[in-house]
């Protein structure tokens, strides 16, 4: 299991240098001066505009920022936003439980639908059950999350009035963030109402996020499924008298786990792709709303730190999930 794990940490290395080489490139491709954007409006000359690029080394070839950029990040330095001097490492704690709070309820609330549905379906396979889950999933899968988010906001916000439009808690209500959760804070604070109206602020934003990944892992436990459900020990645990809800969530879906557990560890790089986008349309205060503030502000250690934190988060939740690989097969580890 050792030789398993290094070999895992060793490849973490190079992708690691390719994240940052990549968004570091990337970002620059963006047209703009983050210097004139910032300070161009203000009445500045063109020399002290100078001196500030000097001062944040825009003035140097790329390839000797990068340099500098890298060794930065070694020594634990992600560098300071070009607009608010805060360092991108205390904007990110501060802004990351928002993100965290409403990922976690969006994979609970996918994985708490999809996996009954893709259960069901392989159960009822060719039934109007399977037709119905699956079509459900495929649709929800096909969804682009901005035109999902929208449409929830006119029918249930809009038109309906049952949830608010954005935010995380109403204007009516403050709660000390000492945790940064909200769920958390609200429920040890004083204020009997300011639960429900965080919990109203998430149902929507958790749907929508949320929808992809119950598509995706309802169509995966349903393919799963099926060929454990065709295994001969399931026919044996039939052909012994097993109850058919024991057969089926203690023999197959306990050995069906591994390719849903796989799309667990994908589904953590899609939801935070997916948070850039819902954080925008529910003006959700996470980092995916500080990212594309940043984009519109040319706000470039913002940016490359942002990303370079969140491939960090990406690469070490499935490095987790190569480790529970080795736990549920020990064959994996050879």
């Amino acid at each position: 299991m050792l030789r398993y794990l290094l070999r895992r940490l060793a490849l973490i290395v190079p992708t690691f240098v390719g994240v940052t080489l990549l968004s570091f490139m990337l970002i620059h491709l963006v047209p703009g001066d983050p210097i004139e954007i910032r300070f161009g409006e203000q009445a500045v000359t063109q020399e002290q505009l100078d001196a500030l690029r000097h001062q944040y080394g825009y003035d140097q070839p790329l390839w000797r920022q990068f340099l500098r950029y890298e060794g930065e990040v070694m020594r634990g330095d992600l560098g300071k936003s070009v607009v608010t001097r805060d360092t991108v490492w205390s904007e990110f704690v501060t802004l990351f439980p928002a993100t965290i709070e409403l990922s976690v309820c969006a994979l609970l609330f996918a994985v708490l639908l999809g996996m009954p549905m893709g259960v069901v379906a392989a159960v009822r396979r060719g039934s109007a059950f399977d037709y119905g889950l699956m079509g459900t999933a495929v649709t929800g899968a096909s969804m682009p999350i901005f035109w999902w988010g929208l449409m929830m906001i006119l029918v249930f916000s809009v038109g309906l009035g049952w949830t608010p439009v954005s935010g995380r808690i109403g204007d009516a209500f403050y709660v000390e963030p000492w945790s940064g959760f909200m769920l958390v804070d609200c429920h040890f604070s004083d204020d009997a109402g300011a639960c429900a109206s965080a919990w109203s602020h998430l149902v929507l934003p958790t749907i929508v996020l949320g929808t992809v990944p119950l598509a995706t892992i309802a169509r995966i436990t349903r393919s799963s499924m099926l060929d454990v459900l065709n295994e001969d020990y399931i026919r044996t645990a039939r052909a012994k008298g097993l109850a058919t809800p024991r057969v089926v969530v203690v023999h197959a879906l306990r050995n069906a786990l591994i390719p849903v557990v796989t799309v667990l560890g994908l589904q953590v790089g899609a939801l935070m792709g997916g948070a850039i986008l819902t954080e925008t349309i529910f003006s959700w205060p996470g980092i995916g709303h500080w990212l594309i503030d940043s984009i519109q502000r040319r706000d470039y250690p913002v940016l490359q730190g942002g990303t370079l934190l969140i491939a960090v988060l990406v690469i070490g939740v499935n490095l987790g999930v190569d480790v529970l690989y080795g736990f549920l097969n020990p064959r994996i580890r050879r």
